[in-house]
C-alpha cells in the first residue's frame, strides 16, 4: 500500500469502513511513517485501532499490523467527541508524538464527564515524554453549541506543567477555563510562538496584564470571541513586537484605541478585526502607521463608511496591501471603490460581499483599474461580489475577456440570469464561480488548528493572495487568452 515513509492525508469519513478486518488494509504500510491526517473517524473504531498498536508494542512477535506506529510524530483526527480514553489510548501508543491536532463535532451534550468527554484527569495525560511542541484542542460548534464543560483551570495548570516545550497551542470551546488557566500557558511556555483561543469567554485583559516581563515572542495570535478583551489587554499584547498575524474577530468589545497601538508593529501583515466596534479613526491609524499589512479584514464594522478608505490608503499600507475584506459595511458606496481603483493598491484578493450600495460602477472602474501600466483590473485574482445590491446583468460583460485577465475566483448571487452565467464559466475555464454564497477560496470547513499543522509554512497565513495554494501564473494567464 505504501512503500515509503513520510507524510498520509486521508480525507475520509471512516465511519463507511467498519469492518473488523480493516485494520489490515495498514499491513504493508511504511512504519517509517512519521504524519497522519484523517478525516472524521468514529470514537470506538480509533480507540480499537489505538488498542492494537499498544498491544504490538507490548507483545514480542505480534504480528497484527497497527494503524498507528510508534514513529509517528503528526496526528490530526476529528472524531464526535474528544475523551479521557481518547487522550489515554494516544499518549501510550504514539509516546514521540510532537504535534497532536484533535477536533471533535458533537452532534449533542456528551451525556457524562468520564465516558464520553474530556476532564482535567484527561489534559494530564497529555505530552507523557514531554517531546510536544504543537497542541491543538478545538471543539467544534459546527451542530450545537456546546464546550468542554468539564475542564476547568486546575486542568489546565496540570497540563501546562507537562507542556512547558509547547511552541504553539489552539484551544477552542474551553468555556470555564478563566484567566488563570490562560496565563498558566503563557507563564509556562517560554518558547510559545502561535496562540490560539476560541470562544474564551472567561478571557479578559488580565492575562496579558504583566505579558512584557515574560520571555514570550509571539508572532501569531487569534483571540476569536473573546467578547470581554478590551482595548487594554490589547495595547499589552502589542509589546510582542514580532507579531506577524493577529485575529480578532468578533471581539465586540474593541475599539480603535487597540488598533493605534497595533498600527506601530513592524512586522504586522494579517490583521482580522471583523466584528469590532471600530470607526475610520481606526483606519487613519492604520494609514499612518508603520504595519507592511498584506491582508486586513473588516468584515461587518459598521460603523466604518466611505472615508475610512481613504485614511488607510493615506501612507504604506496601499504599496503592501493585497487582500481587503470590506464585507458586511452597510454604508459603503461605488465611491469607497473608486478610491480604491485611483490609488492603484496592488490588491488581488477583494471582498465586499452583502453590501446594498455596491454596484455595476464599481465592477467597472474595477475592469479598468490599471497598475503600473497594466490596465483591465490585472492583479484581481479573487473578487466576491455576493449579494451586493446594485449589481446588474449589465454587470456581467465587465468580465468578459480580455478584462480581468487573472481572475480565479468570482462570487456573485444566484438569482442572475443563470444562462449568462453559464455563458461566462464556459469562456472562462480557469474561473471558478460560485453563486449560493458560500466563502471563496478555501472549502468550507473549521481551520482552526491550521496553525498547529502547518508550524514551518506561513505561507497561508502571510501570502493569502496565493488562492489554493497555487499562485496564478503567467502561462496560465496566457493559455486562457
Amino acid at each position: 500500500m505504501f512503500e515509503f515513509g513520510g507524510t498520509l492525508s486521508l480525507a475520509l469519513d471512516f465511519s463507511k469502513f467498519d469492518d473488523p478486518s480493516f485494520s489490515h488494509v495498514w499491513s504493508s504500510a511504511s512504519q517509517g511513517l512519521s504524519s497522519l491526517e484523517m478525516g472524521f473517524i468514529p470514537l470506538q473504531m480509533l480507540l480499537a485501532l489505538l488498542a492494537v498498536a499498544i498491544e504490538s508494542r507490548q507483545r514480542i512477535g505480534y504480528v497484527k499490523a497497527p494503524v498507528f506506529f510508534p514513529s509517528l510524530q503528526k496526528l490530526r483526527l476529528t472524531v464526535e467527541f474528544i475523551t479521557d480514553d481518547l487522550i489515554g489510548s494516544i499518549s501510550t501508543a504514539l509516546p514521540l508524538l510532537t504535534h497532536l491536532d484533535l477536533q471533535d463535532s458533537p452532534i449533542m451534550e456528551p451525556e457524562s464527564a468520564t465516558a464520553t468527554d474530556l476532564t482535567d484527569a484527561g489534559l494530564q495525560q497529555i505530552n507523557p515524554k514531554g517531546k510536544l511542541k504543537h497542541l491543538s484542542l478545538i471543539r467544534s460548534q459546527e451542530f450545537i453549541y456546546t464546550s468542554f464543560r468539564h475542564v476547568n483551570d486546575l486542568g489546565i495548570l496540570l497540563m501546562s506543567e507537562k507542556c512547558s516545550n509547547l511552541e504553539s497551542i489552539c484551544l477552542g470551546g474551553f468555556s470555564r477555563v478563566t484567566d488563570t488557566g490562560f496565563r498558566a500557558i503563557i507563564h509556562s511556555c517560554p518558547g510559545l510562538h502561535k496562540l490560539k483561543v476560541t470562544n474564551g469567554s472567561h478571557l479578559t485583559d488580565l492575562v496579558f496584564h504583566d505579558i512584557v516581563a515574560t520571555s514570550l515572542c509571539l508572532t501569531h495570535v487569534s483571540l476569536r470571541w473573546c467578547t470581554l478583551l478590551t482595548d487594554v489587554g490589547i495595547e499589552r499584547l502589542s509589546f510582542n513586537k514580532d507579531l506577524n498575524v493577529l485575529d480578532l474577530k468578533d471581539c465586540k468589545s474593541l475599539g480603535d484605541e487597540a488598533v493605534r497601538a497595533l498600527s506601530c508593529l513592524p512586522r504586522l501583515r494579517k490583521l482580522v478585526l471583523d466584528g469590532t466596534v471600530i470607526t475610520n479613526q481606526a483606519m487613519e491609524y492604520l494609514g499612518a502607521g508603520v504595519c507592511p499589512l498584506a491582508s486586513l479584514s473588516l468584515r461587518g464594522c459598521y460603523k466604518l463608511t466611505n472615508d475610512c478608505i481613504p485614511l488607510l490608503l493615506a501612507g504604506s499600507v496601499k504599496e503592501s496591501l493585497h487582500a481587503l475584506d470590506l464585507s458586511r459595511i452597510p454604508s459603503l458606496t461605488d465611491d469607497a471603490i473608486m478610491v480604491i481603483v485611483r490609488a492603484r493598491t496592488p490588491l488581488t484578493e477583494l471582498r465586499l460581499r452583502e453590501n446594498p450600495e455596491i454596484g455595476d460602477a464599481s465592477v467597472k472602474a474595477l475592469a479598468s483599474m490599471q497598475f503600473e501600466g497594466v490596465t483591465c483590473g490585472s492583479t484581481l485574482q479573487l473578487l466576491d461580489l455576493y449579494d451586493c445590491g446594485g449589481i446588474t446583468l449589465l454587470a456581467m460583460k465587465w468580465f468578459k475577456k480580455p478584462l480581468f485577465p487573472r481572475l480565479r475566483w468570482l462570487g456573485l448571487k444566484g438569482s442572475l440570469n443563470r444562462i449568462m452565467v453559464d455563458a461566462l464559466v464556459l469562456t472562462r475555464p480557469f474561473l471558478r464561480l460560485a453563486c449560493g454564497g458560500e466563502e471563496l477560496g478555501t472549502p468550507y470547513r473549521d481551520t482552526s488548528g491550521e496553525w498547529c499543522r502547518h508550524e514551518d509554512d506561513d505561507s497561508e497565513d502571510l501570502e493569502p493572495w496565493q488562492l489554493d495554494g497555487e499562485p496564478v501564473s503567467d502561462a496560465e494567464t496566457t493559455n486562457e487568452e
